[in-house]
C-alpha cells in the first residue's frame, strides 16, 4: 500500500511540475501541486527550498547554439554537493539515527564540502554535482551521505530528482550531469547489494527518469539534445543484478573498478565500442608529509588541477576532461579541512587563499580554451570563481 501511494503522489507530482499555475484548477491539477509542493519540502534539507530567479547565471546555457558538443563546453561543478547543510545543527539532529549505525561520525568540517543548497547551485551557473548515495539506516531508503554523516532523514534520493526535474522545466535552455556514486562505510553493515542496486535502477527508470533523463548510453550528445535534461554519469556498478539491468540504464558509465583511487591522472575508456575515453583528475588526498601546512598542501593541490586543466586545453579536443578541484581531509598538523584547501584558513600562513582564489587569476589567463568539467568545494569563494570559468 506505501509504494502504491508513493507512486500516487510522484505521479501527481510529474504532472505538476509542467502545469502552468492558474486562478482556476480541477481538482486533479489541485491535488497534483499540492503533491508537489510535499515532494519539494521532503526534499529541501538537499535540495533547498526552491524559488524562481531571473539571474543570468541561472541561464548561462542559452547562449550557446545547439550544435554545440558537451565535450567542447567548460561547465562547473561541486563536489560532495549534498554536504552543504551538514552543521553541528544536523549532525546533532541526526544523532538518534546515527547512533544506531555502529560507526564513529565526526565533526562536520571533517565531511563539508559546500554550503549552499542545490536551488543555489544552479542558480549561480553549477549544473554538475556529485551525490553519494546509500541505504538509510533501516536498509529501506536511498538517502545521501559523506562516509558516516547521514546527510538528511527525510530528503532521499527521489525526492532531490524532483526538485531538478521542477528546476529544468523552469530552465529548458539549461542541462543538468548527475554523477551518482555508491558510498561505502556508511554504517556498520552496510553493503552495495542487490538491494541497494536494485532501488537505485527503479528511480532511473521510472517513468519520471525516463521523462527527464538524456535516454542516451555511452556517449556524450550536443547541448541541444541535453537541454531540459539530466545526463546522467554513472559512477556505480550493479554487478549483483543481471546485465539485463545495467544495459537498460542511460548515461555515461564510469565503473569504481576503472576509476583509480586518488589520481591526478586517470584515463577511463567508458565505451570500448568507439573507444571514448575521459580525462580525469581527482587527486584529493595529498601525498606530503606530516607537518607540511595548508600553504604547501594548498599549492600541490592547486598543481594538480592545473596541469589537468592545460592537458584539457590542449590535448584529446573532443574526449570529456573532468577534473575535480577539491579535496578531503588531511590529518596534517594542523589538520587541514575541505574547507582550508578550498579557501585557506585565514591567517597569514595561507595569504594567497586556498586553491579556489589561486584558481582565479590561472582561468582568467585561458580565455578561449576548453577546460571541460571542473568541481569545486565552496564554489562561491571567491565570487569570481565560477564566472571566470563561464567567461572562457
Amino acid at each position: 500500500m506505501l509504494h502504491s501511494s508513493l507512486g500516487l503522489l510522484l505521479s501527481l507530482s510529474t504532472a505538476a511540475l509542467a502545469a502552468p499555475l492558474s486562478g482556476r484548477y480541477t481538482s486533479a491539477i489541485s491535488l497534483a501541486n499540492l503533491a508537489q509542493q510535499k515532494v519539494l519540502h521532503d526534499a529541501s534539507p538537499i535540495f533547498g527550498e526552491y524559488e524562481q530567479t531571473s539571474a543570468h547565471t541561472s541561464e548561462w546555457m542559452k547562449k550557446y547554439p545547439d550544435s554545440t558538443k558537451l565535450v567542447h563546453m567548460n561547465i562547473p561543478g561541486t563536489h560532495d554537493s549534498s554536504t552543504w547543510n551538514y552543521s553541528d545543527a544536523t549532525q546533532s539532529a541526526l544523532k538518534h539515527v546515527t547512533d544506531l549505525d555502529g560507526v564513529t561520525v565526526y565533526p562536520p568540517e571533517i565531511y563539508r564540502c559546500q554550503d549552499k543548497p542545490f536551488i543555489d547551485m544552479l542558480n549561480l551557473g553549477i549544473r554538475v554535482f556529485d551525490l553519494r548515495f546509500a541505504f538509510d539506516p533501516t536498509n529501506s531508503t536511498l538517502v545521501f551521505w559523506h562516509g558516516q554523516a547521514l546527510q538528511s532523514e527525510t530528503a532521499t534520493v527521489e525526492d532531490v530528482l524532483f526538485g531538478f526535474y521542477k528546476w529544468l522545466e523552469d530552465h529548458p535552455s539549461e542541462a543538468v550531469l548527475l554523477s551518482f556514486q555508491y558510498e561505502g562505510s556508511t554504517t556498520l553493515h552496510a553493503a552495495n547489494d542487490a538491494a541497494v542496486q536494485l532501488s537505485m535502477f527503479n528511480i532511473l527508470t521510472s517513468d519520471h527518469a525516463k521523462k527527464y533523463f538524456v535516454q542516451t548510453q555511452g556517449q556524450l550528445g550536443t547541448l541541444g539534445e541535453a537541454r531540459g535534461k539530466i545526463t546522467l554519469l554513472r559512477r556505480f556498478d550493479l554487478d549483483q543484478l543481471a546485465e539485463s539491468y545495467s544495459e537498460q540504464l542511460p548515461g555515461l558509465h564510469f565503473s569504481p573498478s576503472l576509476w583509480t583511487d586518488n589520481d591526478p591522472n586517470i584515463a577511463l575508456t567508458y565505451n570500448t565500442e568507439k573507444n571514448l575515453t575521459a580525462y580525469i583528475e581527482d587527486y584529493y588526498g595529498l601525498d606530503s608529509p606530516i607537518g607540511s601546512g595548508a600553504a604547501l598542501n594548498i599549492q600541490w593541490k592547486y598543481n594538480a588541477t592545473t596541469a589537468h586543466l592545460l592537458k584539457a586545453a590542449t590535448q584529446y579536443p573532443n574526449s570529456l576532461f573532468w577534473s575535480f578541484a577539491s579535496s578531503n581531509y588531511d590529518a596534517d598538523t594542523p589538520p587541514e579541512t575541505p574547507e582550508i584547501m578550498a579557501l585557506g584558513n585565514g591567517t597569514g600562513y595561507t595569504p594567497r587563499g586556498g586553491v579556489n582564489h589561486l584558481l582565479v587569476p590561472f582561468l582568467k589567463n585561458m580565455t578561449g580554451k576548453r577546460v571541460g568539467i571542473v568541481m569545486f568545494d565552496f564554489f562561491e569563494t571567491p565570487n569570481t570563481l565560477v564566472p571566470a570559468l563561464l567567461s572562457l
